[in-house]
C-alpha cells in the first residue's frame, strides 16, 4: 500500500545571511537621500563638536525627518553631557544611540533609558587588546542593544585604520557591527574573515583628504561590495 503524502510538510528553508549596513557621518540631505536610495539600513550622525562630522541639532533634525520608516536613524555622542544629549533629543527623531566615547555601562544605560532608545556602545580595539578584554566588555555591556567594533585611534573613531580583526571571538563576531578603516577594498574580505552582524563606515566613503564630505561613488561602491560578499558567503556556505 502506498503511504498517504503528509500534508503540510515542507523542507526546511535556508535563507542567506545578510550583512547589514551602516553609513555613517552623513551631513546633507544628498547624502542621506543617496544612502536610503543605496539600501542602507541605518545612518549616522554625528554629535561630537570637535569632529569634523559633527552636524548641529537643527540641521540634524531636517536630515532624520528625510529618512523612511525602517531606517535606523543613529545619533553617535562621544562623552556628552546631558545638556547636550536632552537638547539633541528633544528635537532629533533618533531610532538608536551609539556611545562612542569612555562612558561606562550606567552612564549608557540611564541616558538611553531617559529617551527610552536602544542603545550601542563602541569597543574600541588597539594593539594591546586581547579577546579576553573584548569579551569582559561585552559581558559588562550585556545591556546594550549591539556591540561596535572599532579601531582606538586619537579622536574617538574615524582614523581609516584598520585593527587585527583576528582578536575578535567569533561568539562575539555573529552580533558585532564591524568598523574601522572600512571600504569597498576591503570590507569584503572582512565580511569573509569575521562574519559580522553588520558594517559601520565613515571615512571610508569621503572624498579623499577631505573629512566629512562623503563621496557618492564610493558610498555605492562600498553597498555594492557588501553585498557581493554576502553573495560569496551564501555559495561558500551551501557547499
Amino acid at each position: 500500500m502506498t503511504e498517504p503524502a503528509t500534508i503540510g510538510a515542507a523542507a526546511p528553508v535556508c535563507r542567506a545571511r545578510r550583512t547589514r549596513v551602516k553609513l555613517c557621518g552623513l551631513s546633507t540631505a544628498q547624502d542621506v537621500d543617496f544612502a536610503v536610495a543605496l539600501g542602507a539600513d541605518a545612518i549616522g550622525l554625528v554629535f561630537y563638536p570637535p569632529s569634523p562630522r559633527c552636524v548641529s541639532i537643527e540641521l540634524a533634525a531636517a536630515l532624520a525627518r528625510r529618512v523612511p520608516a525602517f531606517v535606523t536613524v543613529v545619533g553617535l555622542f562621544v562623552n556628552a553631557d546631558d545638556a547636550l544629549f536632552e537638547q539633541v533629543l528633544d528635537a532629533v527623531p533618533l531610532g538608536m544611540v551609539q556611545f562612542h566615547g569612555d562612558e561606562t555601562p550606567q552612564r549608557c544605560a540611564a541616558l538611553a533609558g531617559r529617551a527610552g532608545l536602544r542603545w550601542m556602545r563602541a569597543l574600541r580595539v588597539g594593539p594591546d587588546t586581547r579577546p579576553a578584554d573584548l569579551v569582559e566588555s561585552s559581558v559588562n555591556y550585556a545591556c546594550a542593544t549591539g556591540l561596535l567594533l572599532d579601531t582606538l585611534v586619537a579622536g574617538y573613531g574615524g582614523g581609516g585604520k584598520v585593527f587585527d580583526w583576528s582578536l575578535i571571538p567569533a561568539d562575539i563576531a555573529r552580533q558585532a557591527v564591524l568598523s574601522g578603516g572600512l571600504n569597498a577594498q576591503n570590507v569584503t574580505d572582512a565580511i569573509h574573515r569575521v562574519r559580522p552582524y553588520a558594517v559601520d563606515v565613515s571615512s571610508g566613503i569621503e572624498v579623499p583628504g577631505a573629512k566629512g564630505v562623503k563621496d557618492h561613488a564610493r558610498m555605492a561602491a562600498f553597498v555594492d561590495a557588501v553585498r557581493a560578499a554576502d553573495v560569496a558567503a551564501a555559495a561558500m556556505d551551501a557547499r
